[in-house]
């Protein structure tokens, strides 16, 4: 595992050597100590362009607040329909700081020709369950590329399921055919092809109207007429169905669209951000029933230099968008941050994060509002970069993973552990008060647990809160006697 210094103060620290084999997906992840946080960790190392090389990041924090990373390896150096592309993976338990190794979700066979589905499996996008060890990937599969696919041979949509924190993983499901199903046939607006844009799958903070809090993904739709569009998918299932926001004949972005993210924002409207050349396109989704999914989408808006926006010059690169609640510092304002990251040009170089200030609705009353007048941007690599992702850590810290040409070969994935006061220089840091923020409440340093669960509060009121207190001071009270009952029962069995 090879480590780098973003910081020249940064000091890396020695490594009992290197890590390059794959362990087996139902084996025990091995952790190691890499580096300290202001330092980058190299996740998935491509040390050369010789070797076979990792592209296309994902990472999500679990309940338990481990952090799983994934990334395509592509025997075929290309995208998906140029032969062999597994997907690999590697853990860490303690917010970024120790990685375990990696190891493999799936292997694609690199079978060409016939619509084999097993040839490969890339550009995963990933979630996990907050109240559960449950995380769900997404990922393209199959023996053709997007842009050859057509109604009768595509890309697929493959789903994979872990359990345990995403330590083990189950075998691809095929979901094709349900996914296609969600869009009308017989007009030129027919579905061509698509795919699920990769990254981060996001889980609404407020809408439970099935099994799980509801899950939302976007996809990268082309019709019969080669126009290609976003949509935006939902699922109250984790993952099981899914259904379209919204009416197939109302796309959220109806042309010159590309790979799509989504986020919730803090009204619980749901935005859609789409790669475009020199910055973004975004879209919000107004409900008008929540629960029931009902509601309308506005009119796209492009973000770029021209708006005072995001600006990603000479490229058109996929990054990704969250939603941080922050307070700023000067003056104790509370708010909420929009982070969206891209390459900041020029080309796919000198990725970065971009952020905007929220202060009042009317900053995203329209899309926009939304896409003008942003706040300010960090640069986080100066190198050769590309595609990138981020997580809110369970320490409320950024996890920021990102493709670069570390070794001179396309691409390392990078990460890099940044708090709000970084990115912002200081300006803005992370609302530990505000509701939506979910704090665990610490005794101590322990975190108060109650069976496997920490102890969250999401959006619900202090006295909510005293109500999880009351209960943790009973089972305190519980245990406290049940220990008594032990130490008297081993007396009498002396």
């Amino acid at each position: 595992m090879r480590t780098r210094s973003l910081a020249s103060k940064a000091l890396a620290l020695l490594l009992l050597g290197a890590t390059t084999t794959a362990a087996a997906a139902d084996s025990t992840p091995q952790y190691r100590r890499t580096v300290a946080d202001t330092a980058a960790v190299e996740i998935f190392t491509t040390p050369s362009r010789e070797a076979i090389p990792y592209r296309i990041p994902a990472i999500t924090t679990t309940r338990s607040g481990h952090l799983v990373a994934v990334a395509d390896y592509r025997h075929s150096r290309g995208d998906i329909g140029t032969g062999r592309l597994d997907l690999h993976a590697r853990l860490s338990k303690d917010n970024g700081r120790t990685w375990s190794r990696p190891f493999t979700i799936v292997e694609g066979d690199g079978r060409m020709g016939g619509g084999h589905f097993n040839a490969g499996f890339g550009d995963p996008a990933i979630v996990a369950d907050r109240e559960s060890n449950d995380v769900l990937l997404l990922s393209c599969a199959g023996d053709i590329t997007y842009q050859a696919g057509t109604q009768k041979h595509h890309q697929g949509v493959a789903r994979f399921r872990s359990k345990d924190g995403g330590q083990t993983w189950s075998a691809p499901e095929d979901i094709t055919d349900s996914i296609y199903s969600l869009f009308p046939t017989g007009t030129d607006a027919a579905c061509d092809a698509l795919f699920v844009g990769s990254g981060r799958i996001f889980q609404s903070r407020t809408v439970k109207a099935g099994t799980h809090y509801r899950l939302y993904c976007s996809v990268l739709y082309k019709d019969l007429r080669r126009t290609y569009k976003n949509y935006v998918l939902y699922s109250d299932d984790f993952g099981q169905s899914w259904h379209l926001l919204g009416d197939a004949a109302t796309p959220p972005i109806p042309r010159g669209a590309d790979e799509p993210k989504t986020e919730e924002m803090p009204d619980g409207s749901v935005l859609v951000s789409s790669r475009c050349g020199g910055g973004r396109i975004f879209n919000l989704f107004r409900f008008t029933d929540a629960k029931r999914a009902e509601g309308s989408w506005g009119q796209a808006a492009v973000s770029n230099e021209n708006t005072d926006g995001v600006v990603a010059r000479q490229n058109s690169t996929n990054g990704e968008v969250l939603v941080v609640p922050a307070v700023r510092k000067a003056d104790g304002r509370r708010m909420h941050l929009l982070l969206q990251s891209v390459p900041f040009g020029p080309g796919r170089a000198n990725v970065g994060i971009c952020y905007k200030a929220l202060e009042s609705p009317a900053d995203y009353a329209t899309p926009e509002a939304l896409a003008g007048n942003w706040t300010g941007r960090m640069q986080v690599s100066g190198l050769p970069s590309a595609y990138s992702t981020m997580t809110l850590q369970w320490d409320k810290s950024i996890g920021f993973l990102y493709e670069e040409s570390t070794h001179g070969a396309d691409y390392t994935i990078v990460y890099r552990h940044l708090t709000l006061e970084e990115i912002t220089a200081g300006t803005f840091a992370y609302d530990y008060r505000r509701g939506a923020a979910r704090k665990a409440h610490r005794h101590g340093t322990e975190a108060c647990r109650h069976g496997d669960k920490f102890c969250r509060h999401g959006d619900k009121s202090c006295q909510q809160h005293k109500k999880c207190l009351k209960r943790h001071k009973k089972a305190h009270k519980q245990h406290k006697k049940a220990v008594k009952q032990h130490k008297k029962a081993r007396r009498k069995g002396a």
